[in-house]
């Protein structure tokens, strides 16, 4: 029954199908609506103008200018910073000035870093507001003139002709300046506004956005929306109210809030023991008993902070910056070196990004009898020599490089040929027709090339072509018919094929794609262009078709986090507007992961801006490249992949320098806290200075350390991190005691305890002792941070390797002969074995750290730690893997069929078209 239908259904005339150009568009509400009424030949009077530019305020962009000041002083804002601040003001109230100023110019200096670098960042509303139109031909009372773009207002009318950049969101008229009905609908170039890879036919009713570009015809338009509340003027506003917290400012902030709670608890334990023993010692504390204790524990607090760590990483950074730059990747914002480790999606809009924003000849439809090079000699010889339309570009462009006969040609002049006579395209006919005489032959012939329903009827009918046509358009592919006379005669026309268009993607696109998904990447496309357009795309670059509309964004019936799970399981969206991507990247980062967004137009830019990492491609819009992160100067996208794997070397080496650095912090503060109260035993401050200055100089150089690169996108695991700091710190804190005590109890080296500096009877040699401990062992243990497994599957650079050991080498050198003022002399015996000891003790905190790393699991911290969040949070995450397998295998089993089917019907109309008619 099925197949007698389809007979039925054959024998009727095949239609073209009509594919319905779905496009951007908003009601306008009644008060605004009521304005539109302007008398098209009159346009608004001085009064009403006046009235509605108080109303609705100038055709321009605002912007709100950050102070300058203001901008710099917040530089000097987080944990980290309160901190050094808090030992900056004290040091001043105990006149320590050389820590003051220290301490100050420290402050000064990072501020300065972040305030330079990030400065040159936030200038994305100047580079909108250079898209907009400068001048307008508009009527105003009842004549044309020349005004200002940004004197325009609602209501009123305003003439649009070719090249001119449309100055506000207007509603076409449909007559022309004399106030006559127009022949020829406008073609509009909207590609940076919304993503449409083709120039987009507006006919009398349809609306025109603000910065898209006029390509064909004239028309009168009135003004719907100016300034703001345009298409383009609502991504700008998008773009000022993004102003997020950086990632890595909130990993720096965690790890400093950890650090800043830990010190400030101990070091006024501290505090308040050192008073009662000085007050025990003296009866009465005076100002000057205060300030000594006071200024005691400032060196203990300073030595503690972390005050390298802001630089170092800083350093790390921009090291991984100059490596990209040289491979044409500009990193405007430097924190996005860092973050672009931990993205896990990459949302990428598609024309110009994906592809080439470049209409180009595809595979084409053939009649028997015909090829590929008779196709496109015959479509350029139908074609007009130096017209600029996208179509006509394309055409000849393909002609030239696959037709050698035509590879020197310019305009009509062909070996063998010559054109008579050649009738340009018209809007009315739908194509173009040329008569030639081949010399060869020593005939006439006439070609056409033009709208496939037209050149279709010009040969009087054929089902196959369009059912090839119909085809092509399904895919979103555009086609043009072409034809020639039949030879011996100038009427009777034959079909000799249909070319189609596409805007092909990037040769390096695919490849891109295939390497993200291989380091962990999702790739989604996200384009304003159309549904069918964006599927047949995504299939060319190997992506999933799983392609919605904006629809499925703004289902009023759906929750947040549906949405955000509809985000998450799509291969992309299409037909969408700036608020859309906007929305796609602020729903995938509520679902704590780290969004990166790829983008050339103003309309890529507020998700550019929204995005933890925002890249914007060769040949961008300004708009785009000042809302992103990451500029590439190159064409393609193949250099995103080195991005990725640069800040993946990057992050090894920060996190591996926060473990560190943390591990030495814990180490310090948990040893100096004990020794103090229970042994009343104290370092000289100078000492404690020294350790802190020389071995966070040493580790700047770990910007140039070998770095194990993950496969899939680095997380930062505060309480893993902090949880592994706290352990290896306690254990070096048991190597430091058992140096203390063995020095002590075995070889009887006098402990100094209550002793100050200046006491002639002090011995000296366990400071020593102790200094080369606190020093080297916790420095050494950089060596085990640096990655997560066993030190020997990476090991170090021979620069970073001789760093580390030149400052603990140095600190031997010192304490083995000693140094006035500074330290004490104990001899080789003591100054080589507390080295090798340190050296061997970090292969003993290697194995704990691999121990640690293996066992670490969110289930084991809801055991450590279950609270009732936690706990709700596990669930959650075995029903959703659950849910997501069973996903999986249903998604698998409908491909499976899908392509069975499809594999069918291919086998079904090869076998009809082959039985005898």
């Amino acid at each position: 029954m099925g197949e007698k239908a389809h007979e039925k259904k054959d024998d009727k005339e095949a239609q073209f199908e009509d594919h319905e150009h779905v496009e951007v568009s908003e009601e306008l509400p009644p008060e605004l609506e009521a304005l539109m009424q302007t008398e098209p030949l009159k346009g608004l009077s001085e009064a009403e103008v006046a009235e509605r530019t108080a109303r609705f305020g100038k055709n321009e962009i605002s912007e709100k200018k950050t102070n300058p000041l203001l901008k710099f002083l917040s530089y000097f804002t987080g944990a980290i910073a309160y901190l050094i601040e808090l030992a900056f003001i004290l040091s001043g109230v105990v006149e320590d000035w050389i820590d003051f100023g220290i301490i100050g110019g420290l402050l000064v200096i990072n501020a300065l870093i972040g305030f330079i670098e990030e400065s040159k960042a936030d200038a994305a509303l100047d580079a909108l507001k250079n898209t907009l139109a400068l001048k307008s031909r508009v009527f105003r009372d009842g004549r044309l003139q020349e005004i200002e773009s940004s004197e325009l207002v609602p209501g009123d009318i305003v003439a649009v002709r070719l090249g001119d950049i449309i100055p506000a969101d207007a509603r076409l008229l449909g007559i022309s300046v004399d106030g006559s009905d127009v022949e020829v609908n406008l073609q509009v170039d909207q590609s940076a506004l919304t993503g449409e890879s083709l120039p987009v036919e507006k006919k009398r009713g349809d609306t025109i956005y603000s910065s898209s570009i006029c390509k064909q015809g004239q028309m009168l338009a009135v003004v719907t929306k100016t300034g703001a509340n345009t298409f383009i003027g609502r991504a700008a506003n998008l773009i000022s109210i993004t102003n997020e917290q950086g990632h890595f400012q909130k990993i720096v902030n965690q790890i400093g809030n950890f650090l800043v709670v830990i010190t400030l608890t101990m070091v006024v334990i501290i505090f308040i023991y050192l008073l009662l023993r000085r007050k025990n010692e003296v009866d009465h504390l005076s100002k000057t008993d205060v300030f000594d204790v006071l200024r005691d524990v400032l060196v203990l607090t300073v030595a503690a902070i972390p005050v390298g760590l802001p630089t170092v990483m800083s350093v790390t950074m921009a090291v991984g910056a100059k490596q990209l730059a040289a491979k044409q990747v500009i990193v405007k914002r430097l924190t996005a070196v860092e973050e672009m480790a931990s993205v896990s999606v990459l949302c990428s809009d598609k024309t110009g990004t994906l592809t080439l924003n470049k209409l180009t000849f595809d595979e084409p439809y053939l009649k028997p009898g015909f090829t590929k090079e008779d196709l496109l000699l015959y479509s350029y010889l139908a074609s007009e020599p130096g017209a600029n339309d996208p179509i006509e570009m394309a055409v000849r462009t393909a002609a030239k490089r696959d037709v050698p006969l035509l590879a020197d040609c310019t305009g009509h002049t062909i070996p063998g040929f010559k054109v008579a006579s050649f009738v340009p395209f018209n809007p009315a006919t739908k194509l173009t027709q040329a008569t030639v005489v081949d010399h060869h032959a020593g005939e006439s012939f006439r070609v056409a090339k033009g709208a496939p329903q037209v050149i279709v009827k010009l040969v009087g009918g054929d089902d196959e072509a369009t059912h090839a046509v119909n085809l092509l358009a399904r895919r979103g592919l555009r086609a043009l018919g072409v034809a020639r006379t039949v030879p011996g005669t100038l009427d009777s026309w034959q079909l000799i094929g249909m070319i189609s268009l596409l805007d092909p993607p990037r040769p390096d696109s695919a490849e891109t794609i295939r390497r993200c998904e291989e380091m962990g990447v999702v790739v989604k496309m996200v384009t304003g262009d159309q549904l069918i357009i964006a599927k047949e795309v995504a299939g060319r670059l190997g992506m999933s078709r799983a392609i919605l509309d904006a629809n499925s964004l703004t289902d009023p019936d759906a929750t947040d986090a549906q949405l955000a799970d509809r985000c998450l399981h799509a291969d992309g969206f299409a037909q969408v507007i700036p608020e859309h991507k906007y929305r796609v990247v602020e729903l995938l980062q509520s679902k704590g992961l780290l969004v990166g967004m790829t983008g050339d137009g103003v309309n890529d830019a507020p998700a550019l801006k929204k995005a933890n990492v925002g890249i914007a491609v060769h040949d961008c819009t300004d708009a785009a490249r000042s809302a992103a992160d990451i500029v590439l100067l190159a064409p393609g996208l193949s250099t995103i992949v080195d991005g990725v794997l640069t800040s993946r070397a990057i992050f090894q080496r920060m996190r591996s320098y926060a473990l560190y650095r943390i591990t030495s912090t814990v180490h310090f503060l948990i040893f100096f806290f004990i020794i103090t109260l229970a042994f009343r035993w104290q370092m000289k401050a100078i000492l404690l200075i020294f350790i802190a200055v020389l071995n966070d100089a040493a580790t700047l150089v770990i910007s140039v350390d070998n770095a194990q690169i993950s496969r899939r996108p680095d997380k930062w695991r505060i309480g893993q991190l902090i949880t592994l700091s706290v352990i290896l710190g306690c254990f070096l804190t048991a190597l430091s005691f058992a140096v203390f005590f063995v020095a002590r109890d075995v070889f009887n080296i006098p402990d100094d305890a209550g002793k100050q500096s200046e006491d002639d009877t002090k011995d000296g040699r366990m400071e020593t002792i102790i200094y080369l401990n606190v020093s080297s062992a916790p420095h050494f243990t950089i060596f085990s941070t640096r990655l997560a497994g066993f030190f020997w599957e990476n090991l170090p650079s021979l620069t970073f390797t001789a760093a580390i050991l030149a400052t603990q080498v140095f600190a031997m050198f010192i304490s083995i002969f000693g140094i006035n003022n500074l330290t004490t002399a104990i001899g080789g015996g003591w100054g080589v074995s507390l080295l090798a000891i340190s050296l061997a003790y970090f292969v003993v905190l290697d194995a704990v750290k691999v121990f640690v790393f293996r066992i670490w699991s969110f289930e084991l911290t809801v055991k450590l730690w279950p609270t009732r969040a936690r706990k709700e949070r596990l669930q959650h995450k075995k029903e959703r893997l659950v849910i997501d397998e069973r996903v999986r295998l249903n998604v698998a089993r409908i491909r499976a069929v899908s392509k069975a089917i499809y594999a069918a019907n291919a086998f079904a109309k090869a076998g009809r078209r082959e039985l005898p008619r």
